[in-house]
């Protein structure tokens, strides 16, 4: 079963890698950067035809360039600068960098490995290449797209007749169902609803004239841990650091959880809390997380109502009802709601993730406040990070008590 070009636009990807990327090709060109693939559903099985897809889609994507039309979208985002869109001009997908290969059991092998500024770009197109495979060779791909279209007018529906009051990003690249059911569901919703307020895919941001939505991702805050200088609990101040004298203050919504959003909290000073618009909950418990980011505020003297909340952690349409009729008189409240969307059948969808894992040949990890989320493949690196983040928070309430 031969499929056509999944990835035909180097726009079709998550702005954050975009916004990320700018960062590193004006401040961290010396890092290099190993991705790994992970499926974290039992029992899926990519066949060898499969992976021979996965690879020949991959062998297309790297044959891709930035038209001029796409790099004058770029140029008009207003936190994008001329030298970066100059740079992509030039830059192209490396197949070089990529690895791929079955496992015997039926597993699948992805590794990225090259500059972190040109490794990191990979991740995206690759989850939707993984994704869109599976769906089309594995099952019947017409009775999956009526299904979803059956419960995209559901959807629809039920936010025109004000069920749903909530406004939300789409963020389904990573593992929409396809390309072109993306297209529909970014279009629909956006044109249908009043509730759409953009979409994280820069193309279809683009085609729709819609706001193009995302700041960073944990690799962000992660690659710091591969810089000797950077003590491993003080990458979210460097990280933060870096972006804001990239950004000004210009795309400042803070992720909170790549090393704890405890740990995250002792760098969120009074400066960082009035430099960023607000913060994006991506794993532990909503609730609990959105009553400690506003008392935080509030110990600044800073009004909640003033800073947004994103919840961005596995949301459905009810779930993110329920957190809005919640906070929506506390502060300000968005979601990004991703597979919900874009990959809603009767099929379980893939929960498939490609991470950095090494920088500069140093082990990197995400440890997150849902344990289950946590990733890396040096036990000894994860139980040493967990340790040094474990200090600080400790040495701080020490401190806090002594004062």
């Amino acid at each position: 079963m031969k499929l056509e070009p999944i990835v035909q636009s180097l726009l079709d990807t998550d702005l954050y890698k975009f916004n990320m990327d700018q960062v590193i090709f004006h401040k961290h060109t010396d890092l290099c950067g190993q991705y790994y693939f992970k499926c974290r559903n039992d029992g899926i099985v990519f066949t060898p035809e499969m992976v021979q897809e996965i690879t020949e889609q991959v062998d297309h994507l790297c044959s891709l360039r930035f038209n001029n039309e796409e790099l004058d979208y770029l140029r008009s985002i207003r936190f994008i600068k001329d030298d970066y869109v100059e740079f992509l001009r030039l830059w192209h997908p490396i197949r070089d960098y990529v690895t791929i290969r079955a496992k015997e059991n039926g597993g699948l092998t992805v590794i990225v490995d090259g500059p972190l500024f040109s490794a990191m770009q990979f991740e995206i197109y690759l989850l939707e290449i993984i994704n869109e495979v599976y769906f089309r060779m594995a099952f019947d791909y017409d009775k999956l797209r009526a299904d979803a279209e059956k419960r995209l007018d559901e959807k629809i529906k039920a936010m025109n007749d004000g069920t749903y009051t909530f406004k939300f990003a789409e963020f389904g690249c990573r593992r929409r169902l396809s390309r072109e059911w993306e297209d529909v569901v970014v279009r629909r919703f956006c044109q249908e609803t009043q509730n759409c307020v953009g979409t994280s895919n820069v193309y279809l941001a683009m085609k729709y004239n819609v706001t193009p939505i995302g700041t960073y991702a944990h690799e962000f805050v992660q690659m710091y841990q591969g810089i000797d200088s950077i003590p491993l609990a003080y990458t979210n101040h460097h990280a933060m650091r870096d972006w804001y004298n990239e950004y000004q203050g210009d795309n400042g919504t803070a992720l909170t959880d790549t090393v704890t959003t405890d740990l995250f909290l002792l760098d969120f000073d009074r400066s960082m809390v009035n430099n960023y618009t607000g913060v994006r909950h991506d794993s532990g418990d909503p609730y609990e997380w959105g009553e400690k980011i506003i008392n935080h505020y509030k110990s600044y003297g800073v009004d909640p109502k003033t800073k947004l909340l994103l919840f961005s952690d596995s949301l459905d349409f009810d779930k993110a009802q329920q957190l809005y009729d919640y906070f929506k008189d506390k502060t300000k409240v968005s979601f990004g709601i991703g597979t919900f969307v874009s990959n809603d059948t009767y099929e379980e969808a893939l929960n498939i993730v490609i991470k950095l894992q090494y920088v500069n040949g140093r082990p990197v990890a995400k440890l997150s406040d849902s344990p289950g989320k946590s990733m890396c493949r040096n036990e000894d690196f994860l139980d040493y990070l967990r340790r040094s983040v474990e200090y600080r928070l400790t040495r701080s309430k020490m401190n806090h008590v002594v004062k």
